[in-house]
């Protein structure tokens, strides 16, 4: 045996074969022993000498497991898998003696594991070919399979070629095509020349008989109806396609097309119609087929797949007038259409399909017409008459979401037993960070270290023995927490003696918060604040915090931050400086006259701050009213060396001198004076719940500074417009910063963003701070720089408009249109804002400020595209409306 050890310590790799030949099963056994020790001791070795001893142990390894299973979980483990040469080759030769049975079993577990180089899959394969056995497949080998195929392409030797020498094709393939996700050298498919990928050499692969059509067939049809990522359907339409089903092949699978057509996604969804409709022109599907396959495409939101839809409906219709008393009903529900050309359409459908239809039809569609909008009741009338009900004017009412309640953060946990279960909470799920529980835990932890610190280190110590803190080497957690500033982790940790009192020290000494943009600076102050905190639990000096919250938004009431201070007094404590700092920040200042007077009442240096803190009522740091105007890159052609630079409007704030020479250093950032001209910021920051917290009474000075962040975008960046619904709830006058905020949110590139934007209009229109004609304005001038897109515009005022909030969206809207309006060519998407605004109009009346300039003219051009339509919609809107 230590003959063989010493073979592998050396790494004489020839060697290993014929000295473990001379080992029977027990000596097996006991070397395998040895070579576990001897793989642990080799992870703290040198690189060169651990490799090359790596080697020998696996081989070895291998050939001293006499199961099946425990050789595939020795070759299969993370570190015996990381190779530059591997030693594969002399795994094969020390399993030679092994019967195929065996060998096919290894072959089967290594293939089930995480097969993940070109290496791995070699092995795989020459151990079935030695076995003589089928190739066992598992999504890691196709993957490295699909990989190898595409690296060894070449422009002279096509794909199809490369596969058709596969002597694994048959195994491989329908595996392929039933996995979660395709590889992504599979999927992609180059537009421009697709006969070069996958699908076009699959299909060739059919045609060659080499590949089951039937089967795979089935198998994309299956994916299609299954959906997935946009890629890997785009690879399976471009396969069933290339397949050309015969009629016989569509008419087997109905059902299928007609649920891809109802729930797929809209490139599947629009295939199957086609298929669809083919088969109806066959006579292969039923008028109920039909009618139901109808309903379910009439009620999606592509007006594409609608449209087409009611154009093979009308088809029909004039194929069969007898399938009116089926199709019919159907056609009345795109009555209720979002879009009034698709409820239009339905309409002269109808029309013209009414007389063939029974009483109690007509009747029933008569009844739908209820769901059209107010431009379409009129011909609603000509083509119902008297079996249209006359409805009563319905007295417009807006609808806006209830005005957000403060809500109250709540007394502090009522025990040490409370507390731990409110501090681990906060520490396992720091993704879900919330504001109230972050700041009840982080005060807990102050008022316990005060009045129980024993009991409450001994209740903590077991909840949170599984901290990664809790069990690093010594040192690791202290450089680890001051540099990462791991939230409430840095208390806890101080708390239970994890960190040092001069690692605490230092880090409440390092100048936080001073960094080159606000998300430095206001992480910085939440570092400050905990690190502060970290100090006062192991001193224990502290009854409580005073910038704790009252409400879920960060603000503090003034008569209550006052009674924390008298509490302070009577103790004779004084407050730390970063607390104290932040609750000066958080403190409500509106109406706080009286809180004033008793906060200097007290006859402490802290309440009379407290008291010129409030009386003076001012900004953290005021906004400049006049945008400042900025290029900034949007993109950079690296092979062309060229950038491409867009104007942003953006806003400066003033110098807070109060600030800058009274709070601790933390907060200096937030009173020096910033303009977005010398403030470029090329962090990459998690959003904070926290940063609206800091500064709640205050939103304009914030929302001042994140607009670079929400300006990027209309442009590439995601995610940007997170914090403009906090931004909504905060205290303060909602003026430029948040409007300006607000315009770019409404106009950015992705849905979500928008989303978001949308959200805080109607918080500020429920609150009463929204100013409609500001609001227009900045998005006016945003448009008019395209900054924002119309469309993208319109989609979000749609998704206001669509939750009651008629009136208020258009009265955004109106400024904006004039400019639009006025350009010789209108922009894309100008139609579909005056889709909206029409649509508001409708339900709310007109516009209070009058006639919209330009709305006339482009009404009177004639024709029909969708401006002129919509134009003529929206002024008839405001023609009824001041009738």
């Amino acid at each position: 045996m230590k003959t063989l050890l010493d073979a592998v310590r050396e790494g004489r790799m020839d060697d290993i074969r014929p000295l473990l030949a001379g080992l029977d099963r027990g000596g097996r056994k006991g070397a395998l022993e040895e070579l576990k020790a001897l793989r642990k001791e080799a992870r703290d070795w040198p690189w060169g000498e651990r490799t090359r001893v790596r080697k020998a142990i696996v081989v070895a390894g291998a050939g001293c497991h006499t199961g099946a299973a425990g050789c595939a979980t020795w070759l299969g483990a993370r570190d015996m898998r990381d190779w530059v040469h591997s030693p594969y080759p002399w795994v094969l030769e020390v399993l030679g003696d092994r019967e195929p049975e065996w060998l096919a079993d290894l072959a089967r577990r290594l293939a089930a594991r995480a097969v993940e180089s070109d290496t791995e899959y070699r092995l795989v394969e020459e151990l079935a070919r030695r076995a003589g056995c089928p190739l066992p497949v598992s999504d890691g080998m196709v993957r490295v399979w699909a990989e190898r195929v595409s690296g060894s392409r070449r422009p002279e030797r096509p794909l199809a070629d490369v596969l058709r020498a596969d002597a694994h094709l048959d195994v491989l393939i329908p595996h392929l095509v039933t996995m979660p996700e395709l590889p992504p050298v599979v999927a992609w498919v180059d537009s421009r020349s697709p006969a070069g990928y996958w699908p076009a050499a699959l299909t060739a692969l059919v045609a060659d008989g080499l590949l089951d059509r039937a089967a795979l067939l089935d198998r994309c049809v299956a994916r299609l109806l299954r959906g997935g990522k946009p890629t890997d359907l785009r690879f399976c339409l471009l396969v069933v396609r290339g397949l050309g089903p015969t009629s016989d092949e569509e008419a087997a699978r109905t059902a299928d097309w007609m649920a891809m057509a109802a729930d797929g996604p809209s490139p599947v969804a629009g295939h199957a119609q086609e298929v669809l409709a083919r088969l109806d022109a066959q006579g292969a599907l039923s008028v109920r087929q039909l009618a139901e396959v109808s309903g379910a495409v009439l009620f999606r939101t592509e007006k594409k797949l609608v449209r087409a839809q009611l154009v093979h409906l009308g088809k029909v219709l004039r194929r069969d007038p007898s399938a009116a008393d089926e199709l019919l009903p159907v056609i009345a529900d795109a009555f209720g259409h979002p879009d009034t050309d698709t409820q239009e359409r339905a309409l002269k459908l109808a029309a013209r399909a009414l007389p063939a239809a029974t009483p109690e039809v007509r009747e029933e569609t008569a009844r739908m017409a209820s769901l059209l909008g107010p431009v379409h009741r009129e011909a609603a009338r000509a083509v119902f008459g008297d079996l249209l009900e006359d409805e009563p004017e319905a007295v417009y009412e807006e609808i806006l979401p209830p005005p957000p309640d403060p809500r109250p953060v709540g007394p502090p946990p009522g025990s040490v037993a409370e507390l731990t279960e409110e501090v681990t909470a906060v520490l396992l799920r720091p993704d879900q960070e919330d504001v109230t529980a972050f700041e009840r835990a982080l005060d807990g932890l102050v008022r316990y270290a005060h009045s129980g610190r024993e009991e409450l280190v001994a209740a903590l110590e077991p909840a949170l023995a599984g901290m990664w803190w809790a069990t690093a080497p010594e040192g690791e957690a202290e450089r680890r927490l001051s540099r990462d500033h791991d939230g409430l982790h840095i208390v806890a940790a101080s708390l239970l003696g994890r960190v040092s009192r001069q690692a605490v020290h230092d880090a409440q000494a390092r100048r936080t918060g001073t960094g080159s943009c606000c998300h430095d600076a206001l992480n910085g102050i939440l570092y400050a604040r905990l690190w502060e905190a970290a100090a006062e639990v192991r001193s224990g000096r502290l009854p409580y915090l005073l910038a704790t919250p009252t409400w879920h938004t960060g603000t503090i009431d003034a008569a209550e931050l006052v009674e924390r201070l008298r509490g302070y007094q009577a103790l004779g404590v004084h407050a730390g400086p970063v607390d104290f700092a932040q609750a000066l920040l958080r403190v409500r200042r509106t109406d706080a006259e009286e809180a004033a007077r008793q906060a200097s009442a007290l006859g402490t240096g802290q309440g009379d701050r407290l008291a010129a803190w409030l009386r003076a009522d001012e900004p953290v740091a005021a906004v400049v009213a006049r945008p400042v105007e900025t290029d900034v890159t949007v993109a950079h052609d690296w092979v062309r060396q060229t950038v491409v630079k867009a104007r942003r409007m953006l806003l400066a704030t003033r110098e807070n001198r109060l600030v800058r020479e009274k709070f601790p250093s933390a907060f200096h950032w937030l009173g020096s004076a910033h303009s977005p001209r010398n403030q470029d910021c090329y962090c990459w920051m998690a959003e904070s719940p926290q940063w609206a917290a800091t500064l709640p009474e205050d939103g304009e000075t914030l929302a001042a500074w994140l607009l670079p962040s929400v300006a990027a975008c209309v442009q590439e960046e995601r995610g940007g417009t997170w914090l403009l619904p906090a931004l909504a709830e905060t205290g303060g006058p909602a003026a430029g910063a948040i409007h300006l905020a607000l315009a770019y949110g409404l106009g950015a590139r992705h849905a979500e963003d928008r989303l978001a934007a949308v959200d805080a209009l109607l918080v500020l229109a429920a609150r009463g701070r929204l100013d409609a004609g500001l609001l227009g304005g900045e998005l006016a001038a945003l448009v008019e720089r395209e900054s924002v897109k119309p469309n993208r515009l319109a989609d979000a005022a749609r998704t206001a408009a669509g939750t009651g909030a008629y009136g208020t969206v258009l009265s955004v809207l109106v400024p904006v249109l004039p400019a639009l309006l006025a350009r010789e060519r209108a922009p894309r998407g100008l139609g579909d804002l005056l889709a909206v605004a029409a649509e508001c109009a409708e339900f709310s009346g007109p516009p209070t400020t009058g006639p919209v300039p330009g709305l006339a003219e482009t009404a009177a051009r004639g024709g029909t595209t969708q401006l002129v339509r919509q134009a003529i919609r929206l002024e008839a809107a405001c023609r009824a409306g001041t009738g």
